[in-house]
């Protein structure tokens, strides 16, 4: 073997356990006792985990007048210093653009930069003509997941959304679904602008909970309709939580996602001077559906967390510091994620094991990443040694993303990530990143629903 991580504790979706772990060519060749090798790691006192991985985050991407804060390179070079070592991003269709197309175009920018493993969903903007079918051939071309958009001038009908759905289920595919009621935003916007009321807690109120809520609901009945899984990203809400809880012990395959700005954080921060740099959708939701949101985590109902990684600038943000409608919606997290998750943990909010299953076993899963996720023979030696003794108060200079300020400043963890190895590389030590651009792969996929 090439390397050989010994003495730690190896965290795994089930167990924690001392053991060896050896690496060769990039792949973990075994895990036991009094391992050798020709480089060996002391990670005595350390547990050793699995690499997290990021089912959403928008990277190098484009709204209107605005461009995210990080490029593929700094993005996924964040992912590795904060522990994560896959990310998937949205490539984002065109109208009139095959979808496999869309998919080409993305890699083209990523593949010679991303410093991380890294897999694609398309989020489809139109399915006129045969552009439906592209859906077949993105599958057969390694991308199964797909995203629909029920917001923004980027959303599709009710009736295409439909469509999407049934298609999904005779081809393999998997659709995800950012579910908020967009009239009825529009409706509430618009009279708060008439009547001059446009700080931050006004954006929060123009995205009532509700709306969020009974969109999830109409979204989990027409999958169940259409014999088709679903993946609803970023859940925010009680409401949401319950009609996902309904469908699940009914036997549907209904999955979602949650975010950690949900987890830590309520709707005060839209009463906070610095509110405005909180503006994303959905909102940071109040206390009740934070409470909903952790009982969801524990329970098994919540598959995953990501972070829905869409970071702008301080300058832009703050064009909406008085005017929610002028900013651009998104915060930054990819660095965050994992560290914040296994700190509650380390706290005591849920296991070591459940914080792996969350970040890195189910979404491998879930999403076809078949040599990711774990610590077994034959996977990826995609391996974080995480100190459970460091204690680390977040401060935007100690960052590896682009942007230049973080909705975390000043949150304090418990226990941190001291190395990070992709595919047996150490990209990551000691707040130092140690990779290269170009390094990460693009994963290929398919799914088992």
């Amino acid at each position: 073997m090439e390397l050989v991580i010994k003495n730690g504790t190896v965290v795994t979706a089930s167990e924690m356990f001392t053991a060896d772990v050896g690496v060769l060519d990039g792949k973990i060749a075994a895990i036991g006792k009094d391992l050798s090798a020709e480089q060996t790691v002391d990670a005595s006192g350390l547990l050793v985990l699995p690499g997290a991985i990021d089912v959403h985050t928008h990277l190098q991407m484009d709204v209107g007048k605005f461009s995210t804060a990080d490029s593929y390179f700094a993005g996924t070079r964040a992912a590795a210093c904060g522990g994560t070592t896959t990310v998937f991003d949205f490539a984002l269709q065109d109208f009139g653009e095959n979808m496999v197309d869309t998919i080409k175009r993305r890699d083209a920018l990523c593949a010679p930069t991303a410093a991380v493993d890294y897999a694609f969903h398309v989020a489809i903007k139109d399915i006129s003509g045969n552009l439906l079918d592209s859906m077949k051939q993105a599958v057969e071309f390694g991308v199964p997941t797909f995203k629909v958009y029920m917001v923004y001038d980027i959303g599709i009908g009710d009736g295409d959304f439909y469509r999407v759905l049934e298609e999904s289920a005779k081809i393999g595919a998997r659709i995800s679904v950012h579910a908020e009621n967009r009239e009825i935003i529009d409706l509430l916007t618009s009279r708060f602008v008439s009547e001059g009321k446009t700080d931050p807690w006004h954006h929060y109120l123009s995205r009532a909970e509700f709306t969020e809520g009974e969109a999830v609901s109409r979204a989990i009945t027409w999958a169940i309709s259409a014999g088709a899984p679903l993946y609803i990203v970023h859940l925010a809400c009680k409401e949401g939580v319950d009609a996902l809880v309904r469908a699940r012990n009914a036997g549907h395959k209904i999955y979602a996602e949650t975010c950690p700005q949900y987890l830590n954080f309520t709707s005060d921060v839209y009463k906070r001077e610095d509110g405005h740099l909180f503006v994303c959708s959905p909102p940071i939701k109040g206390k009740e559906s934070n409470d909903a949101i952790w009982e969801a985590i524990k329970d098994g109902h919540i598959d995953t967390v990501a972070t829905d990684h869409c970071p702008f600038q301080k300058a832009d943000k703050d064009m909406g510091y008085r005017d929610f409608t002028k900013s651009p919606n998104g915060c930054a997290g990819v660095e965050n994620m994992y560290p914040y998750i296994l700190s509650e943990a380390n706290k005591g909010r849920i296991s070591f094991s459940r914080a792996v299953e969350l970040c890195c076993t189910t979404p491998a899963a879930l999403f076809g990443c078949v040599d990711k996720g774990s610590l077994i023979p034959g996977k990826d030696a995609d391996i974080v040694l995480y100190d459970t003794s460091r204690k680390v108060t977040i401060s935007n200079d100690k960052m590896h993303s682009d942007v230049d300020h973080t909705i975390w400043e000043d949150v304090s963890l418990c226990g941190y990530p001291v190395q990070t190895f992709s595919r047996g590389r150490l990209v990551y030590k000691d707040g130092e990143f140690l990779g290269s651009p170009g390094w990460g792969k693009f994963i290929r996929r398919n799914l088992d629903n």
